[in-house]
Parts: structure tokens; sequence; C-alpha cells
């Protein structure tokens, strides 16, 4: 049996995929591409890399959510609370919450959700009341082990021991591009098991101008 099922393409509200504009995003030769690969396949981190990332998210924050939170761009996010068959009454943790982009749909769907990010000029510009947020690197997570039954990510670099550690054994992986293989942190549903601990398996489908994947071990 495939790890990877696909669903068909969202054709639903503002997000479906025929929505989308095929000239959009900036490619594979973006810097943050080899970062994003590093991190996952190489444990490319450290603590140099963290402070020019935070740096970098820091500059953007102003005008980060006017640009990364209008309804196409967010579509996978909506999407993969509509089909992902997710497990909504569980705890969440969002990595890379950024302005909140994603925390303010996925918020009111889960039972529980803290963000957590690297910036702390993207969380200054995130919505206060909508989830607790906390600064933090997530290549060393403050949480115990086994202590979600979801994480969310959305553009987020992939440190995989991490999330497999905070992760319950049965608990459940979103992963977000919201501008699919143009994303400039991008790893593709097939990418994102490889790159995990163990066997992991996948339900994934194309949204707005991005894609989502619904992981779980197997």
């Amino acid at each position: 049996m495939s790890r990877l099922r696909q669903l068909s393409d969202d054709t639903y509200g503002p997000g479906a995929v025929g929505d989308r504009d095929p000239q959009a995003g900036v490619g594979s030769d973006h810097p943050m591409r080899n970062v994003t690969h590093q991190v996952a396949f190489e444990a490319g981190w450290s603590s140099g890399r963290a402070r020019k990332v935070a740096e970098l998210f820091d500059s953007m924050a102003s005008e980060w959510d006017a640009s990364h939170s209008d309804p196409v761009r967010v579509a996978p996010v909506s999407d993969a609370i509509r089909r992902g068959e997710l497990q909504l009454e569980g705890r969440w943790l969002e990595l890379g919450a950024g302005t909140g982009a994603g925390t303010r749909l996925f918020a009111p769907a889960v039972k529980s959700l803290v963000g957590l990010d690297l910036s702390l000029a993207m969380l200054q510009g995130a919505p206060k009341r909508v989830a607790p947020l906390v600064q933090g690197d997530s290549s060393g997570l403050p949480f115990n082990d086994d202590t979600f039954d979801g994480i969310l990510m959305v553009n987020m670099l992939l440190f995989p021991d991490e999330v497999d550690r905070v992760l319950r054994s049965k608990g459940q992986i979103v992963w977000v591009n919201t501008m699919g293989d143009r994303t400039p942190i991008h790893l593709s549903p097939e990418d994102l098991l490889t790159a995990l601990p163990g066997e992991w398996a996948a339900t994934w489908a194309n949204s707005g101008t991005g894609f989502w994947a619904v992981a779980c071990r197997v």
C-alpha cells in the first residue's frame, strides 16, 4: 500500500485550485530551500543559523500578515480542517505560528492550541487572544515527550526528531505549503514522510495556491 493517498483538488470556496496563479511564488532557487532540506535531512541547524533566521523573519514581520493571510493563500489550512480527518478534540501545537494566519483558522476548530515561533517580532504581530503564544526554537521544544495529539506547520522548517518526540503515538502532523512547490520553505509530502523517523503515511491534496498533508505513524 502506498504511503501517500491523494485526495481530489479542492474546488470549494475562494481557495479552489482553479484560482491559483501559476506564476506566484519564488521557486527552487530561493536560499531558504537549501536551509529547509539541510534542517530536515542533515541536522543542518546551529545557533548561528537560528540567529540569522530569527533576524530575517523579524525584519519581515511588519508586512507579513498583509501578504500571507488572504483566503486563497490560507486555503490549505481550511481544507485540511474540512477534509483531513483531524483529531479536533485533541491538544495541538503550531510550530512557526508567525503572525497567526493559520492560527486564526485552526484555533477555533480544535480543543486546544499553543503556537510557537522563533521570531519575537512575528509573535508580537499575532492575535493575542486566539491561542497562547511561545517564543522558542523548534530544534529544542520546551515541551515534554508525548505531549500533543497534533502538530500544525505552515511554511515551517521541519525538525523531525523534535516533532516525533513531542507527538503522541497516534498523533497527526498537518504540513502546509501555501505556495506548493514554489514555497521558499518547501518539502513535498513524500519528503515529509522520508524525513520523519520511523514509518509514516499521509493523505494530501492541492488547495488554493498550495497543498496540505496530514501524516500519522504507521
